[in-house]
């Protein structure tokens, strides 16, 4: 890429900071040919907002998604993560689009091999529970999941690990709740999986934060296939007239409470995004069992990063997807292009003509929303341009039944893109965004640049605050694999 990020005016007025930016339309889900082969390192929303549970005020909520669309039915082995593979969830808290804190998972899948006798012959179990499971009662499991989580200060190779451990029992292995195989196996799996929320001690934290790690109700809300298919459905329609593409999937988060103090470094904006990694090297094994069907090595190697929702998947173009996931924030002038001059604005057009699109360029407005944070609200203070998720730690967060879904631009500075809530319409932002909302505002262009200008633009798929939970791990429990 040509571009650069040197020159980019950027006259924001505080005033008009109540505003949005975003260049990404949706989630993350298969967005890149290479992940789309790697579906238990998929990484397919990341969300970071100031929790609004009673009681939690200071802490920030972050949430990393994995394992896209996941079939309820989908036994028999359903989505356990990968043991070979590294999470991780990085925090930069001085604006250089570098790491200063990376939590880091690794997840382990213990064979029992539950075998029963037949004929006088002890034959294993094809499933990975032979009986029902439930809280304190988890003997009929086959497949125990556990992980543990290390807290990494610096670059995240070279930096120094300690291990976050349970604040309550001060282990350093956590268990993992099956997944909602159904209501035979697991009768109550709300309590089931309520039981596997952790209090935890973070390292160099006076202040216990709290972890999940689990399968849960896929929080994202999109018209999926008519958007993909050339936008087939009218953008200019109802909120809510359209059918979310992913009412019937599941996804498995990594959800984690951390308090604001043991996240911030003199200024109260944080930027954050998800990865993952996997052995340079794999050797399939001749003879694979259980847990060892490969053996891998190497230093690890990213396949996956998500900050900003979906921006590898309706921003990046379709030759740099891979080097996208494959890359850090600090090396992001690489994609300056697909920012500055963005190609969706212009194919909305060609699909409907009498939605213009911007006619300025550089797309100063998007680089404000995409690549620095709005001045005022969630720039830090020394920002270096790169694609992160950023949050103003100090914006008080607005309770469930008083989040506006369109955030920021709607009037609720708690909102996405100061942050993402799972109830902020994300998709209906974007679209509303990259055909100029800002421009309205005099941020970065002026009202002449945009002539859709304040158009309710709209995929028709309505998400909002109602259809979550108002205390951690919010994200809904998943869908049972039966009935169905």
């Amino acid at each position: 890429m040509k571009a650069s990020f040197k020159g980019l005016a950027l006259p924001l007025a505080i005033a008009a900071l109540a505003l949005p930016a975003l260049s990404a339309q949706a989630s993350s889900h298969r967005e890149a040919p290479f992940i789309a082969e790697m579906p238990k390192v998929d990484g397919t929303d990341f969300y970071m907002f100031n929790s609004y549970e009673n009681n939690r005020s200071g802490y920030v909520t972050l949430v990393a998604n994995y394992v896209p669309l996941q079939d309820v039915y989908g036994g028999p082995n359903y989505f356990m993560l990968d043991p070979e593979a590294l999470y991780e969830i990085h925090v930069d808290n001085n604006g250089d689009a570098k790491e200063d804190l990376t939590f880091q998972f690794r997840f382990n899948n213990t064979l029992k091999d539950t075998q029963l006798e037949i004929g006088g012959k002890k034959v294993s179990i094809p499933l990975i529970n032979s009986g029902p499971i439930g809280v304190g009662n988890t003997a009929a499991l086959n497949i125990e999941e556990s992980y543990r989580i290390s807290l990494v200060r610096g670059d995240r190779r070279g930096g120094k690990h300690t291990a976050v451990v349970n604040a309550d029992t001060g282990a350093s292995s956590f268990a993992k709740p099956a997944d909602n195989i159904g209501n035979k196996s697991i009768p109550d799996y709300a309590a089931y999986a309520k039981a596997h929320t952790y209090n935890v001690k973070i390292p160099g934290c006076d202040l216990p934060g709290r972890v999940f790690a689990g399968q849960r109700k896929d929080p994202f809300v999109v018209n999926l296939g008519e958007t993909f298919d050339l936008i087939n459905t009218n953008p200019l329609g109802p909120v809510n007239g359209e059918r979310d593409s992913l009412e019937d999937k599941n996804v498995t988060s990594l959800i984690l409470e951390v308090h604001s103090s043991c996240l911030t470094n003199g200024d109260p904006v944080i930027g954050a995004w998800t990865t993952a990694s996997v052995r340079q090297g794999r050797l399939l094994r001749g003879t694979p069992d259980f847990n060892t069907p490969a053996l891998e090595g190497g230093p690890w190697v990213q396949v996956s990063r998500l900050g900003m929702p979906l921006v590898n998947e309706v921003v990046i173009g379709l030759p740099d997807k891979n080097k996208f996931n494959a890359s850090k924030p600090k090396d992001d002038a690489q994609f300056a292009d697909y920012v500055t001059h963005p190609t969706l604005p212009a194919l909305i057009e060609i699909l409907f003509p009498i939605a213009k699109a911007p006619t300025h360029f550089p797309r100063n407005d998007l680089v404000t929303a995409f690549l620095t944070g709005v001045p005022g609200l969630n720039q830090p203070k020394n920002v270096v341009p790169s694609e992160q998720l950023r949050l103003n730690t100090a914006t008080p967060a607005a309770a469930k039944g008083a989040q506006n879904n369109l955030g920021v631009i709607g009037g609720d500075a708690a909102g996405f893109p100061n942050g993402r809530r799972p109830g902020d319409d994300i998709v209906d932002v974007a679209l509303r965004v990259v055909m100029g909302k800002l421009c309205t505002l005099n941020i970065g262009c002026v009202p002449a640049d945009a002539p859709v200008g304040d158009a309710p633009l709209t995929d028709g798929a309505l998400v909002n605050d109602s259809m979550f939970s108002d205390a951690f791990p919010y994200l809904l429990d998943p869908l049972p694999g039966a009935p169905n």
